[in-house]
């Protein structure tokens, strides 16, 4: 399997301030990649360099065997974390528009127009003017304005910040539509359960250096630490303090506790059984979140927002 995207020891600098440093990155074309990490980890300028926006002080990008975005500009999709529509055109000639960019014309461009729209709920919006749209409504429009020609590759920095449950889902579903036609797709986001659902690889950043990379499941599977959750009638809140349950979180009715090596889960099921009935019972593995706060929490945040230089 070729793959669609590389970074191979990839350095950049603003002045003395290092916001990615060594990175390093291979993804398979046809995958989903979630590109992980706290406010300031390099994410958006990482992006900014694979999209030949910025350029790396040292190491090596190849985007989909070229090795430099611009090459193969037609081939990808990019919705980056600034929005930018043009306020005073129509919805319909914003899409116009950004088909032309990427080389769509006569009724191939009228037909994908239309889909799009109709994929969005914005078919009786398109003769608005940009201007009047919802913040939702934007944010839509310009991902669609970002994948109207189908791109081989689609990068989205942060593209579900900012939309209410029903976009979120719909936008999920857009995404699932385009791996299935075949489309690489790297988005960056803070929703690890966006993440651990959508995604066939993850990779996780933080202060400019790569921390874990691999399938969602290779990245739990990393960590030997139990996760016990239970369910029961009663309240649960003294299974918090039980001898070597690190972390817990408790709701009415619902317990997630986190176990050191030596506690044995059926002891904490068996104290349980003794304070209420049990209606269920299960051992697994830490989810994403608590990878990513194993991971970077300890360390805070990574430092402040990222530099935004201008293009060059």
């Amino acid at each position: 399997m070729n793959d669609a995207l590389v970074l191979e020891g990839v350095t950049k600098r603003f002045g003395q301030f290092t916001a990615v440093d060594d990175f390093g990155l291979r993804l398979p074309a046809g995958q989903v990649l979630g590109f992980l990490g706290p406010n300031g980890a390099g994410k958006t300028t990482t992006i900014r360099m694979v999209m030949s926006i910025i350029y790396p002080d040292a190491g090596r990008i190849e985007v989909l065997g070229h090795p430099r975005a611009s090459e193969v500009k037609d081939r990808i999709g990019y919705l980056p974390e600034e929005r930018g529509l043009y306020r005073k055109m129509t919805v319909q000639e914003t899409l116009t528009y950004f088909g032309r960019l990427k080389g769509l014309r006569g009724p191939v461009l009228r037909e994908r127009i239309d889909e799009g729209l109709e994929r969005i709920g914005l078919r009786d919006w398109r003769n608005k003017r940009v201007e009047a749209l919802s913040k939702g409504m934007s944010q839509k429009l310009q991902f669609i304005s970002a994948v109207l020609h189908r791109p081989e590759l689609v990068i989205l920095d942060e593209p579900f910040s900012g939309l209410d449950p029903l976009n979120v889902d719909l936008l999920e579903r857009l995404l699932a539509e385009l791996r299935q036609a075949g489309s690489t797709v790297v988005f960056s986001t803070h929703q690890m359960n966006q993440a651990e659902r959508m995604c066939d690889r993850i990779v996780l950043i933080n202060r400019g250096r790569k921390v874990i990379e691999g399938t969602v499941n290779e990245v739990r599977g990393r960590f030997a630490t139990r996760i016990v959750v239970l369910d029961g009638d009663g309240a649960l809140d003294a299974l918090a303090h039980l001898d070597g349950v690190t972390n817990a979180r408790i709701t009415a009715g619902h317990a997630r506790l986190e176990l050191a090596d030596h506690v044995d889960p059926t002891a904490v099921l068996e104290h349980a059984l003794r304070m209420t009935r049990v209606v269920r019972f299960e051992v697994q593995r830490p989810d994403l979140q608590e990878v990513f706060v194993k991971l970077v929490g300890g360390d805070g945040a990574a430092g402040g927002a990222e530099p935004h230089p201008p293009p060059s």
